[in-house]
C-alpha cells in the first residue's frame, strides 16, 4: 500500500480534502484542519523497518524533513520540493548546565541552527513546496502571506524566493528584533510593517487570504505541522531511538507543541518507540493564555492582550493552536509553565556561561525547566530535552540590553561589560588579575 494523506478536521467532522486544495478551517464546522495520513499504509512497516529506513537515509539526505517524506507529504512530485537542507539539527549535550540546576541528564535541540536561524524552517519548506504543487496542478495562487512575529517571515522569505513565488510579510511594528526585519527585506518579500500587535497583524492576513489567490502561510495551516512534527523524530532517533521523560517547548502560537506531541504519537502508534514523554510548554509571563487556562484545569480559556516581552516571537495573547495544543498536552500528562523576564533572561544568561548562546524564547524554556527540577515535577534522573526555537544571534538587541545593565523587568545579575583600558601592559596584567583572583 502506498502512503498517503489529506487534509481532516480537526474536530471529528466527516470532512477530507487533498493537501492540494486552498482550504484552512473545515467548511462544515470552521475547526482547523489536521494533515491525515492513511495507518493502514504505513503499517505496512514496522517500528524496526522505519527506523532503519530513517536510518540509512540520515547519511545521504540533507533535509530532516524531506528524509521521513512519507509521514510528511507522501505523494508531492519531487520536482516540487523546495528545500535548504533543513532540520537534522544537533542535540546538544548540557551537562554542565544541566547539573547547576540538577538535572544531569538534560539535552538542547539546536533548531535555531536551521538555514533562517529557526525552527520554522521546517514547516515552511512543506508549505511552500505544497504552493509549488499546487501551482503545477493548475492552481492560481499569486502570493504567500503570513502574518509574523519575526521568524516566520524569515522563513516564508527565504523558501519563497528559492522557489520564485512572491512572500508577502505582515510585522507589528517594532516588536520584531532587528535581524528578523532584514531578513525578510533581503530576500525581496514585501515587509508590511503594522501598528498593531500579532493578533492584529493575524486578524488582517486572515481577510487577505479570504478568496484563495492569497495562501496562508501561518500555523492555522496544518502543512506546517508535518514538517515541524519532524523535530521531535530526530530528537528519538537522536537517542538511540528512545523517547525522554520531558520535552520542554516554548509556547506562543502553539503549533510547535501541537507539531512535536504529533510526531511522538506516530512514533508510538508504528512502534518506533515505546512510551510518549511528558511535554511541557513554557510561556512568557508577559503573554500566557495557556497557562492561565492550565492552571484552571483548562476549564476556560481566554484570550489576553500580550505584553511586550523580552521573547517577542511568543508575544501572542490568542494563539491559533490552542485546541491542538490541549489535545496533545492532556495526551501527554503535559504541564504549562510560565517565565517572567526576570527569570527567563537569567536562566539565558546561566546557560550562556556555560557555552551556549541562547535566544529569549529558549530561555523561556529553560526558566520553566528550572522552575519544575525545583517543585519535583522534573527529577534529577529523567532525561529531558529542552527546544531551542531559534540562534541566539538574531537576538544580539537582548543580549546588550541585558549585559548593559539595561533589559527592561530584567536585574542584570551575570552581565558581562568589557574592561576599557589604555594600551597599558601593568594595566591590563592587573585586570587580568582581577579577574583570575590572582
Amino acid at each position: 500500500m502506498k502512503p498517503s494523506a489529506r487534509f481532516a478536521c480537526f474536530a471529528g467532522c466527516d470532512e477530507r480534502y487533498p493537501l492540494d486544495e486552498v482550504v484552512y478551517r473545515c467548511k462544515r464546522c470552521g475547526a482547523l484542519l489536521d494533515v491525515e495520513h492513511d495507518l493502514d499504509a504505513l503499517r505496512a512497516r514496522d517500528g524496526a523497518a522505519w527506523r532503519d529506513l530513517f536510518d540509512n537515509r540520515a547519511g545521504r539526505s540533507t533535509s530532516g524533513v524531506w528524509s521521513k517524506v512519507e509521514w510528511v507529504y507522501p505523494d508531492i512530485a519531487p520536482e516540487s520540493v523546495v528545500s535548504f537542507g533543513e532540520g537534522a539539527s544537533h542535540l546538544l549535550r548540557a551537562e554542565r548546565y544541566g547539573r547547576s540546576v540538577g538535572v544531569p541528564d538534560l539535552w538542547v535541540k539546536q533548531c535555531g541552527t536551521s538555514h533562517t536561524g529557526s525552527f520554522k524552517d521546517l514547516g515552511m519548506t512543506v508549505l511552500v513546496s505544497a504552493v509549488r504543487e499546487m501551482i503545477r496542478r493548475g492552481r492560481p495562487v499569486r502570493a504567500i502571506a503570513c502574518a509574523s512575529t519575526g521568524d516566520t517571515s524569515a522563513a516564508l522569505a527565504a523558501y519563497c524566493a528559492a522557489s520564485g513565488i512572491p512572500a508577502l510579510v505582515l510585522l507589528p511594528r517594532d516588536k520584531v528584533s532587528v535581524a528578523q526585519l532584514l531578513q525578510p527585506l533581503a530576500n525581496g518579500a514585501l515587509v508590511l510593517s503594522l501598528d498593531t500587535d500579532f493578533d492584529g497583524c493575524m486578524r488582517v492576513v486572515k481577510s487577505l487570504t479570504d478568496d484563495g489567490s492569497i495562501y496562508l502561510a501561518n500555523s492555522m495551516n496544518s502543512l506546517r505541522i508535518e514538517g515541524q512534527k519532524t523535530v521531535a523524530v530526530e530528537i528519538a532517533q537522536q537517542l538511540g531511538w528512545s523517547a525522554p521523560d520531558w520535552v520542554v517547548i516554548p509556547g506562543g502560537n502553539l503549533g510547535n507543541i501541537y507539531a512535536l506531541g504529533k510526531g511522538f504519537m506516530l512514533m508510538k502508534e508504528l512502534g518506533l518507540i515505546d512510551r510518549l514523554p511528558r511535554l511541557c510548554v513554557a510561556q512568557a509571563a508577559r503573554a500566557n493564555p495557556l497557562y492561565r487556562a492550565f492552571k484552571k484545569g483548562f476549564a476556560h480559556y481566554a484570550p489576553v492582550t500580550a505584553e511586550r516581552t523580552a521573547a517577542s516571537a511568543i508575544q501572542i495573547g490568542d494563539p491559533v493552536s490552542i485546541d491542538r495544543a490541549i489535545r496533545v498536552l492532556r495526551a501527554t500528562n503535559g504541564v504549562v509553565e510560565e517565565a517572567s523576564e526576570d527569570e527567563l533572561a537569567d536562566a539565558v544568561a546561566r546557560a550562556d556561561r556555560t557555552g551556549m548562546y541562547n535566544c529569549p524564547h529558549t530561555g523561556v524554556a529553560l526558566a520553566a525547566l528550572e522552575k519544575l527540577a525545583r517543585d519535583g515535577h522534573i527529577s534529577s534522573t529523567d532525561r529531558v530535552v529542552v527546544v531551542s526555537t531559534a540562534h541566539g544571534l538574531k537576538f544580539t538587541e537582548f543580549k546588550r540590553a541585558y549585559h548593559a545593565g539595561a533589559l527592561d523587568g530584567a536585574p542584570s545579575r551575570h552581565g558581562n561589560a568589557p574592561v576599557e583600558l589604555a594600551p597599558d601592559v601593568d594595566a591590563v596584567r592587573r585586570a587580568i588579575d582581577a579577574h583570575l583572583g590572582a
